[in-house]
């Protein structure tokens, strides 16, 4: 008798809010988290939420915080700012901070690495980095075994013009069996207002993270061009997605370098994704694909961007679409915007999306009547298979 076919992987959401906190003087961004196998109680992981404050100016950033829980959400610890994560003084009265990071697990090595962009910025706030032509990719790593920061470093790039404040911001980034780091970039195409993608190949020893090589530019030479990618590996393929102003974009590769041209991001039904000047994050699973996103509809017109609610979906490895059917709300819209989140697989049985409502007084923004606060959001996106993929082994190789 023949075989009858797997059921496809299903999810459920259950939402969270560890962090509240909101005020004249910040209001938490870019949250993210990541999972360090084994590390927490009882062989839990334990899992650490790397996060900013949104201070006084658009997009000027602190320096990096962290906070973690080691129950799977049960009990956070407060955020923390190790002075090496700090922001820093530069020359002539500038200060710079990196942000815009993600964090990840580096098996090989037994550390965890939190990737961003370095921004230098006026006595005022104001981002200076295009202006002085400084600014770029930093990392730092947290040892698990000493439970401490190693400081950010640049991560250095050939002397090319394309690599000129080259940065791998807001980006999901991808570690290869064989060790090595695909991550996802975006620069300033000389003498043109656009910026191109494309993924740079490094590897890390512990300590160090050192460019390889780098594969082909993906272009869009309308309004700014191309930003904030992000990639997944998923049987054996490489998918990345692209943020623009107008839509978004995907396309794939074979070996995680070159890719094929892109195409905007639509349903399966045809239409248009909606996803507008924002970014797209995946969820891999060893049963499918999934696509986190923002859509502009009738419902949220009052949301600058469309930046909330955030939804989920499977993608069509094949023919690159997202089946509507599928998706659900994984963080709702409480009258204030979403947006810059973080997606990660934690265990094999769930996944973890995070973001930040943005509640920027000076602005003029205030507690909505939705509930709207300022909140720092966990959806759990629970599976119903467990997801082979998930990395459960928090031993590096040797």
């Amino acid at each position: 008798m023949p075989v009858a076919a797997a059921a496809p992987v299903t999810f459920t959401v259950k939402r969270e809010i560890p962090l509240q906190e909101a005020n004249g003087k910040f209001c938490w961004f870019h949250p993210r988290a990541a999972a360090i196998p084994g590390r927490g109680k009882n062989g839990m992981p334990r899992v650490v939420m790397t996060l900013s404050q949104h201070l006084d100016e658009d997009d000027h950033y602190s320096g990096l915080w962290y906070m973690y829980t080691d129950d799977l959400g049960e009990h956070w610890t407060k955020p923390k700012d190790p002075p090496q994560l700090a922001a820093q003084k530069e020359a002539e009265g500038l200060h710079s901070s990196v942000h815009d990071v993600t964090p990840g697990w580096h098996a090989p090595t037994g550390k965890l690495l939190a990737i961003g962009a370095r921004t230098y910025y006026a006595p005022s706030g104001k981002h200076i980095s295009d202006q002085i032509n400084k600014g770029g990719t930093a990392y730092a790593a947290y040892d698990p075994r000493r439970e401490d920061w190693m400081g950010f470093q640049a991560l250095e790039l050939p002397s090319d013009p394309i690599f000129t404040n080259c940065r791998c911001a807001c980006s999901q980034w991808v570690v290869r069996p064989d060790g090595r780091l695909l991550l996802p970039m975006y620069f300033q195409k000389v003498g043109t207002p656009f910026y191109g993608v494309m993924v740079v190949e490094c590897s890390f020893d512990g300590t160090v993270l050192r460019y390889r090589r780098h594969g082909n530019v993906l272009s869009e030479d309308t309004k700014r061009g191309l930003a904030e990618p992000s990639l997944v590996r998923q049987s054996g393929r490489y998918f990345l997605t692209i943020r623009h102003d107008d839509c978004g974009y995907v396309t794939v590769s074979d070996d995680g370098l070159t890719y094929s041209p892109k195409k905007r991001w639509t349903f399966d039904d045809g239409a248009d994704l909606g996803s507008v000047n924002t970014q797209q994050h995946w969820l891999g699973h060893s049963g499918g694909l999934f696509l986190c996103y923002t859509s502009r509809r009738e419902s949220n017109k009052h949301i600058a961007r469309a930046r909330a609610p955030i939804f989920m979906a499977r993608v069509d490895p094949v023919k690159l679409h997202v089946i509507r059917a599928t998706e659900q709300v994984l963080i709702p819209e409480r009258g204030l915007m979403l947006g810059n989140f973080g997606a990660d697989a934690i265990t094999a049985e769930e996944s973890w999306v995070t973001d930040a409502e943005f509640l920027w007084y000076k602005a003029g923004l205030k507690p909505t009547p939705q509930g709207g606060n300022g909140s720092v959001w966990v959806a759990r996106v629970r599976w119903s298979l467990p997801n082979a993929d998930a990395v459960t082994s928090s031993s590096p190789r040797r």
